[in-house]
Order: C-alpha cells, then structure tokens, then sequence
C-alpha cells in the first residue's frame, strides 16, 4: 500500500469562499485557480484510482489564511471551514482519503492553539503551518504557545513553504523575478525556517515536537556540508553576535538537528537526483511518501505517478519501501492507516 502523506485539495465550502474574498490572489493563485483536481472531487477520485493500492492524506493548499482573512475572527472562521470541511470529505471518502491535515494559523488570536486542539479532537492527524507568518518568522516569541501545545499533544506538524513575488531576490529590487520565489525560494524558506526552529532553541525546548518539512526538507540534503562542518564553527564568521556561546549551549550538534529531528516527504517536482540526495541525507525512519498532489508534473496531467516511478525505479528493498510508503507516516501520527 502507498498512502501519500503530502497532498491538497480545497474542500468546496471554503473553495467558494476563497473566490469571494480572495479571487484576485496573484502569483501561487494563478496557478492554484487552474488545476481542477484541487478542487473538484471526482476529477481528485480519478487520478487517485489510476493507481492500485494507492491512497492520499490531504491537506490545504494556499494562500495562507494570514494572508486574505482581515482579522483573527475572520482567520478563525476560514479555518473552521477549511477543517470541518477536511473532516467531512474523509467521512465519506475515506476509501480515499484516510486522513486529513488540520489548517492552523500561528496569526490568530492564540497562535493556533485553539483550533489545534479542536481539529486533533475531531480526528486530524497533525496540522499545517507555513514557513513563515505573513514574512515574520515563525520563532517569534508569540508564537511559543502553539511549540508548547504541540508539544504537549505529539501530533506531527506539517511544514509548508510560503514565499511570494513580493519577496525581492536582491534588496535593491521590489520583485522577485522569474518565478525565482518559488523555484528556488521555496526551497530555501524550508530550510531557513528549520534552522530557525533549531538556533531558537525551540527544537530543544520541546523535545516531543514532530515536524514534517515538504520538498524533502529544500536545500538541506545538498547542504550537508555547510550545516555539518561549516556550522560547526558557527560564530566563526560573525563579529557582532555571540553565536559560539549559542553554539556551546545547543544540546547537540547542528547537523544533528536536521538529522535525527525533522522528517522529510519526497515530493521534488519529479526530480530523480533530488530523491537520491534526500534518501541519502535523511534516516529512512524519517522519510515519507509524497507527491504533492496535484502538482506531480506528469506531462501537465499533474499525477503522483512521476514520484511512484522514481521510488520504484530505485529498487528500495521491501522493508525500506514499506517504512517509506506507510509505515513510518503510521509511526509519526499514531494512526493505523493501513487496513
């Protein structure tokens, strides 16, 4: 069995919604607005059928709530229907669907903490953030509430890349060109947040913390050297911060974070040397199936097939596919999904 551990789908309640109050979303929305399967169920169900034994984990895609809502209580009220429409959709079609993300947002009035709770309660697996909140960083002592209360509940934390147009690629510029904020933004947010999380001492401080970092975790395999060597001498380069007292007083080394701490799902846009470098980085335990979709890239029929070929084409023994598959998205959730 091949249960997906990173997909998106706009439940229709809210999918409505967003067209009313966020129609003209640039940029992601664009491209968001013109893939049905985001949206409509049976054009979903028939790509998921194409596959024997496959099934998918769902969760919501963009914008960021933070975003578009013009208050906490507009953000608490998009997030209710974003959850309990998520929830109603795996009632029904849980053949295929067999679990659902929870949308939170660090933005609203209690960091997330309330509808954390709420949407555990009601059966989600874990719950969604971005890499950051409307461009604050996702360390901010405000947001320590929602660390400490996922902590407290041991449910996995989904890590999603956020990074628009708007975040220029040099300071003299207004734009990001090129679409360079996601080709190689997005990869670098992941990694710049997982960092935040470990230098914060956020990772420390809450030991139970599960995180599932999108893309297998962005430049972070191919920078094992420049996290391993290169941040063992953190402070090395720095004049006006004292960042070797805060290297000394981390609980182990840098690299090590990266490592043993996050998990990593291998949804690379179809890219073969991507899969290798994230399957040789990462400890098998620690990585999940994914596609992504709808976003697979197969010829623009945008089918988790791209992923599931580059997966079977390495000829992984049973146990390693079978902990990659399913197993190890059971371990990190708690949930018995396979039947």
């Amino acid at each position: 069995m091949r249960i997906d551990a990173y997909t998106h789908f706009f439940p229709k309640k809210f999918f409505d919604k967003m067209l009313e109050v966020a129609g003209q979303y640039k940029d992601m929305g664009k491209r968001v607005r013109s893939i049905p399967p985001l949206y409509d169920l049976d054009a979903r169900k028939k790509i998921i059928d194409t596959h024997k034994d496959y099934a998918q984990i769902i969760a919501y895609p963009q914008p960021p709530i933070e975003k578009i809502a013009k208050s906490p209580q507009e953000i608490d009220e998009f997030l209710r229907i974003i959850n309990d429409g998520l929830a109603e959709l795996c009632a029904k079609e849980s053949a295929h669907f067999p679990g659902w993300i929870a949308q939170v947002s660090l933005d609203a009035a209690d960091a997330g903490v309330a509808e954390a709770e709420r949407a555990i309660k009601m059966g989600a697996l874990g719950v969604q953030i971005y890499t950051n909140v409307n461009g604050k960083p996702i360390d901010r002592p405000q947001y320590l509430p929602f660390w400490k209360k996922m902590n407290e509940l041991g449910k996995p934390i989904w890590l999603h890349p956020a990074r628009g147009a708007e975040m220029a690629d040099y300071i003299d510029e207004k734009k990001s060109l090129y679409e360079i904020w996601w080709t190689f933004g997005w990869s670098y947010e992941t990694a710049t947040a997982m960092a935040r999380l470990v230098f914060s001492k956020i990772m420390d401080n809450h030991p139970n913390l599960r995180i599932i970092t999108h893309h297998f975790g962005g430049i972070v395999p191919m920078l094992e050297g420049r996290i391993g060597p290169g941040w063992d001498v953190l402070g090395s380069r720095t004049s006006d911060e004292d960042y070797v007292a805060l290297r000394k007083s981390l609980k182990k080394r840098p690299l090590d974070y990266f490592k043993q701490d996050f998990y990593a799902d291998t949804a690379v846009f179809g890219g073969k040397p991507a899969t290798k470098c994230g399957l040789e980085f990462y400890p098998t335990e620690k990585i999940l199936f994914a596609s992504d979709c709808p976003f697979d890239p197969e010829n623009g029929a945008m089918y988790p097939r791209e992923t599931l070929r580059i997966l079977e084409e390495l000829n992984l023994d049973k146990a390693t596919s079978d902990k990659i598959f399913y197993q190890n998205l059971e371990a990190v959730t708690g949930r018995k999904l396979v039947k």
